[in-house]
């Protein structure tokens, strides 16, 4: 839930209920063609890159996760480390999230307005 017009492509609550960052990747262009994702890092405790088992991983920097996925699995490969968020953002951003998630829900179950 960065600056207003820009969205992470997949936000989570982690097992601890620690905020997580997942940045999805398609290959070598794509990742050099994106300069937002540092504007991302003060709003997670942790933060991924999820790539496919061809990425060249040694682009990603070190102090950041990474997840090889496929069609049908997913691995963290390396675990992010851990900044922990302020509690009043912390606070902001889990009530948003489960806003958001009911909210999805909710159309999920009952697509009239």
């Amino acid at each position: 839930m960065p600056e207003r017009g820009r969205r992470v492509d997949v936000m989570a609550l982690g097992p601890r209920g620690e905020i997580w960052v997942v940045e999805c990747k398609s290959g070598r262009a794509d990742y050099r063609a994106d300069g937002k994702w540092q504007g991302y890092l003060s709003w997670c405790d942790r933060y991924f890159w999820a790539v496919d088992k061809t990425f060249p991983t040694g682009l990603l920097p070190g102090d950041t996760g990474v997840i090889i996925a496929d069609d049908f699995d997913a691995e963290i490969l390396r675990m992010a480390p851990e900044t922990r968020l302020a509690p009043a953002r912390r606070a902001a951003l889990i009530r948003r999230f489960a806003r958001d998630a009911a909210r999805r829900v909710r159309r999920l179950t009952d697509p009239a307005p």
